[in-house]
């Protein structure tokens, strides 16, 4: 039986723990001793509550506020070798009561169709409490100073030349607790920002318009990283990139090669490495939201993924990582999560959620469980899932230089990708022309497509650290119902070989 204490920040402290834990301590109790009079082999209960506030401004106006709190809980019981599952935005004593009933019930509901017993792996009961470091809770600062700091951002763009531009934060607070028959017991609290905007500038001669996207990233902290973030400097920035964007090239389409951008990659590693690799997809449990995968059990230690400059790495440790956390939600800890699903280009780890590890001969998950919301029946999700950097030295004027003919790809644009993960397009905000080594003008119209292996394979130039930047999305959607879950990705500047770019609009 393990404890944890908080990490020590001097910059940080932790935010106080919302919920009254022996209230949810004792309706813990409760329900698990309900469940294991009942019968169930093992149980679990997640109990908390999730907190989210958006706010959005266009040009000199709030345009939109939205702040909500969900309190709830969701038991999970085993019972003769099936899931039964319930829950409620309740927590009180009698929601929770009907609960253990309405499980069980569940459970041997199910029992007829049963193809095989769901098996879970024996884990080690924690005792622990993770309370994320926080500088300044976002819910604690008024609204009237998140709309004029949006307004700022909104008056510099406009000022530069912008014809429109729209801002916003999003926050969330999760608090928790997660109890098991085992012997669990883990209070857990954490914190997300992300703050957006999108400039517009428009050709009246000829109707044309170009945007361009923050390349701010979501982080797993507070306020203060709103604040950090150079959003006016950014702004500003912004509308001359659309400007030149206004007055740049047609793209060349063709194969050629490319530099791409943390700020690009991080999507296209979420889509092809993080997505393809869940072992749900892999065994086709999860076809929604882009399918299941190419990626298949027997190709472990056997695909050739990526050339050998690829190591992909999973974590749930990264400072400011969406996806940090001390324990997922099948209550294994992070170390669990400390993991390489590509090691020098070969495939080396699925992702998994309790109950998966046996069917492809494992001996235990690796913490990827995560319930969106107290209500939620936990399933396999990405922690944070990255590109490791260089080792040696090689910054990105190295990776360009290394480039007779190509384009330079910044910032996350559109996507899409096929039902086995295998045939991908990505945009881009901005695409610069590389020509002879140097860095040239931007063009238009771009965007990259390919195929996984093929493409990873052509990975033959990385950045060093320096290059490194940790971005990601605060809405990953998976499952039906539809759960959204929060993952960073992180990247160093990286230079593939022979891609296919089109020419959106003539392609």
């Amino acid at each position: 039986m393990t404890v944890a204490h908080n990490p020590k920040d001097l910059s940080r402290t932790a935010a106080p723990f919302r919920l009254d834990r022996a209230r949810l301590a004792e309706l813990a109790e409760m329900a698990l001793a309900a469940v294991r009079r009942a019968g169930a082999s093992y149980a679990d209960i997640r109990l908390g509550e999730t907190r989210r506030q958006f706010v959005q401004a266009k040009e000199d106006r709030l345009d939109e506020f939205f702040e909500s709190v969900s309190p709830g809980f969701g038991l999970r019981v085993l019972v003769d070798g099936c899931w039964g599952f319930y829950g409620a935005r309740s927590l009180e004593r009698g929601a929770i009561a009907a609960a253990v009933e309405r499980a069980i019930h569940n459970a041997r509901a199910v029992a007829p169709i049963r193809v095989a017993p769901v098996q879970i792996e024996e884990t080690e009961p924690h005792v622990a409490e993770w309370i994320m470091p926080l500088g300044v809770d976002p819910f604690a600062v008024d609204a009237p100073a998140k709309v004029e700091r949006l307004v700022a951002v909104n008056a510099a763009a406009l000022a530069a030349g912008a014809d429109y531009c729209v801002s916003s934060f999003a926050f969330a607070t999760e608090e928790r607790l997660f109890a098991d028959s085992r012997g669990s017991r883990i209070f857990q609290s954490r914190t997300r920002t992300q703050p957006s905007f999108e400039v517009t500038l428009i050709d009246k001669a000829s109707g044309r318009f170009a945007t361009r996207e923050s390349l701010a990233p979501a982080r797993a902290a507070g306020w203060e990283h709103a604040l950090s973030c150079d959003l006016l400097g950014e702004a500003r920035q912004a509308v001359e990139d659309a400007r030149q964007k206004l007055g740049a090239k047609p793209v060349e389409a063709g194969v050629t090669d490319v530099v791409i951008d943390p700020t690009n990659l991080w999507l296209t590693i979420h889509e092809t490495v993080g997505h393809s690799t869940e072992l749900d997809r892999a065994l086709g449990w999860e076809a929604n939201f882009a399918g299941t995968s190419f990626v298949k059990p027997h190709m472990l230690d056997n695909l050739r993924f990526g050339s050998e400059l690829m190591t992909i790495k999973a974590d749930r440790s990264q400072e400011g990582g969406l996806a940090s956390i001390a324990f997922d939600d099948d209550g294994a800890p992070r170390e669990r999560a400390e993991f390489e699903i590509v090691s020098k280009g070969v495939f080396r780890n699925f992702q998994m959620a309790l109950g998966q590890a046996h069917l492809i001969g494992a001996e235990r998950s690796n913490g990827c469980a995560y319930a969106d919301d107290p209500t939620a029946f936990p399933i396999q999700r990405m922690p944070n899932i990255s590109l490791a950097p260089n080792p040696e030295a090689c910054k990105l004027e190295q990776l360009i230089g290394g480039v007779e003919k190509g384009l330079y790809i910044v910032g996350a644009g559109s996507w899409s990708i096929d039902q086995q993960r295998d045939n991908f397009q990505f945009g881009g905000q901005m695409f610069y022309e590389i020509r002879d080594g140097k860095l040239g003008e931007p063009v238009r119209d771009a965007a990259y497509q390919g195929r996984t292996i093929p493409f990873w394979n052509s990975l033959d130039g990385l950045g060093d650290a320096s290059t490194y930047r940790l971005c990601g999305t605060f809405t990953c959607g998976k499952a039906e119902p539809m759960q959204l879950a929060p993952v960073s990705h992180g990247a160093p500047a990286a230079r593939f070989r022979g891609v296919t770019v089109l020419n959106t609009a003539r392609d």
